[in-house]
């Protein structure tokens, strides 16, 4: 990968949206989504004027994005939609950072070996994309692939991003908690959502529903997402280091007691963020079935900094032992 293509493609969307953003009067993110939904459909979406659409006719001809690999295009537009996050973005507005997105792809490979030669992935929560993106990148050709996002910006985001990468995925644009017209898929990833749920009457359809008052977003993600994945699937969530010591973590505890195989938990480095409340972890768990079994011991790790890679390597190698004796990589 060559770190000057991603700086060039980032630059190339920094200018155009900066452009859109004070000609259109709209927020840098919607001004990402214009400029891209321009030079993906040789046309505008949005009302513009005609020295603005000259400029974008010129920045798209300037842009030969056929020289670029898939991994420089998603990190390119990741670095923009980072700066547009940074300006006054709405909480739910994150994106999963670039190395957890890389070590989750590593782990599905890992996980699934060569079992199997088709894969369908699915991410209940896509945002933009870019942890689904990043794990099909790595998975390479023959992968089925679904999102799903309740937020119109982040769907018209995560659509920019699978189309300039050419992957192809199949994405939902509702609330990820209702019904999916989906078949269960092979592999779920989901960097969960925190916080309350506050649709009452539809948590009710959920084991996971709090008793009293509004449900946990986190907890009804977990349970839909062992519902769209098959029998003996795996699932990868990005989860809150609080998860189980809430108010409602046995009916959790018990949720997945009956229903998966704690696979392992690996806690992120805590120098990823602010604070020690904002910590979280990769959970993994595969959904019970019939000649399913849980692993001899669970793969719990505390992640050292990705910075320091004489720790990292370590690490790798712990991890990498633990898939050889649970011969998962068979």
């Amino acid at each position: 990968m060559n770190e000057q293509h991603v700086e060039a493609f980032y630059l190339w969307i920094d200018e155009m949206a900066e452009k859109i953003e004070h000609q259109v009067e709209v927020p840098y993110l919607e001004a990402i989504a214009i400029g891209l939904e321009y030079y993906l459909g040789q046309a505008p979406t949005e009302p513009m004027n005609e020295m603005l659409e000259q400029y974008l006719h010129k920045k798209v001809r300037e842009l030969h994005i056929e020289q670029y690999e898939k991994e420089e295009i998603r990190k390119g537009l990741q670095l923009a939609i980072l700066k547009g996050m940074k300006d006054g973005a709405q909480q739910q507005h994150l994106v999963t950072p670039d190395t957890v997105a890389i070590f989750i792809g590593y782990l599905v490979q890992k996980m699934l070996g060569s079992k199997q030669e088709k894969i369908r992935i699915f991410d209940p929560a896509c945002g933009t994309s870019n942890l689904l993106t990043a794990v099909l990148n790595q998975l390479g050709d023959g992968v089925e692939s679904y999102g799903s996002e309740v937020d119109p910006l982040l769907i018209r985001l995560a659509l920019a991003s699978a189309n300039l990468q050419e992957i192809e995925v199949e994405y939902f644009h509702q609330d990820s908690l209702s019904p999916f017209l989906l078949e269960p898929v092979d592999v779920t990833i989901c960097d969960l959502p925190v916080g309350y749920y506050p649709d009452d009457i539809r948590a009710n359809d959920y084991e996971l529903k709090a008793d009293q008052g509004h449900s946990y977003a986190h907890h009804l993600f977990i349970e839909q997402s062992i519902k769209y994945t098959k029998k003996g699937g795996y699932l990868f969530f990005v989860v809150p280091n609080f998860l189980f010591d809430s108010d409602q973590a046995d009916k959790l505890h018990n949720f997945l007691h009956k229903h998966a195989h704690v696979v392992g938990l690996l806690q992120l480095p805590a120098s990823m963020f602010k604070s020690e409340q904002n910590a979280k972890s990769i959970f993994i768990v595969q959904k019970k079935g019939d000649h399913t079994k849980a692993p001899k011991e669970a793969l719990i790790a505390q992640l050292p900094s990705f910075k320091d890679a004489y720790a990292t390597d370590n690490i790798l190698k712990k991890i990498n032992d633990w898939f050889e004796t649970e011969r998962f990589t068979e």
